[in-house]
């Protein structure tokens, strides 16, 4: 029976991680040397390991050799006035600023807790000091943040409550205004008015007799006169 697929995945114990990087380092060593026997190629293994040691392989003499034709290779002729030197120079700046890029991602990985396994105590203490005072920055920030959008609430309030008394002061106006306007019309209307005699109580008495004032001069012929007299004439003595 063949081995099972061996998980791609970064090895968290450091023992087993550092056994097993001897172990393919030497196969891929020994990977190489055989390449460029059996099929005599040209070729160049560098291999750094997590603690920044090197190891390298190279078929000719020298393996700057093999990376000058690479640079020939990757750079490809080289443009009008510029020379082999500087070339060789855009090079070399490429390698740091790549090298510059690898040290900041291990350390990013150092950030986020990843890959502490090789740290020693002093570098683990190193770190622990970065991360508080990263810590203190970021509190101190978020403080200056916090103080800045309370600064910008309390004078939202004061707006608002500058406003709300300016609407009640003309609330108050309107309300004496016409306060006064209802005062003026009250005292404009005349408050001794007398009752019609219409409104005052009838004095009857019990035997409902009824009496006109008849006039002296009034005769019987007078009043079958004005009994027989036609609708709408009024006589003179009612005048």
């Amino acid at each position: 029976m063949g081995r099972g697929k061996v998980e791609l995945k970064r090895i968290e114990n450091k023992i087993n991680r550092q056994v097993t990087f001897a172990k393919r380092r030497n196969g891929l060593l020994k990977k190489a040397y055989e390449l460029s026997i059996l099929c005599d190629a040209e070729v160049a293994l560098i291999i750094f390991s997590n603690r920044g040691k090197l190891y390298e392989f190279s078929s000719s003499n020298s393996i700057a050799d093999i990376l000058e034709r690479y640079n020939r290779c990757t750079y490809g002729a080289l443009e009008p006035g510029q020379t082999e030197i500087e070339t060789q120079r855009n090079y070399q700046e490429y390698l740091k600023l790549k090298a510059k890029v690898e040290v900041l991602q291990h350390s990013q990985r150092h950030f986020l807790g990843e890959d502490l396994g090789d740290l020693g105590s002093e570098e683990l203490e190193q770190l622990e000091h970065q991360l508080d005072f990263s810590l203190k920055k970021i509190r101190s920030l978020k403080m200056e943040h916090m103080v800045e959008q309370l600064s910008k609430l309390e004078r939202k309030e004061e707006m608002l409550l500058e406003t709300n008394r300016n609407l009640r002061r003309k609330l108050d106006e309107n309300a004496s205004t016409l306060r006064s306007t209802w005062e003026t019309g009250e005292q404009s209307v005349p408050c001794n008015l007398q009752h019609p005699r219409f409104l005052e109580p009838l004095q009857c008495t019990t035997s409902m007799q009824i009496s006109y004032n008849v006039p002296a001069d009034l005769t019987h012929e007078n009043i079958a006169t004005t009994t027989s007299a036609p609708s709408g004439f009024i006589p003179d003595w009612m005048l």
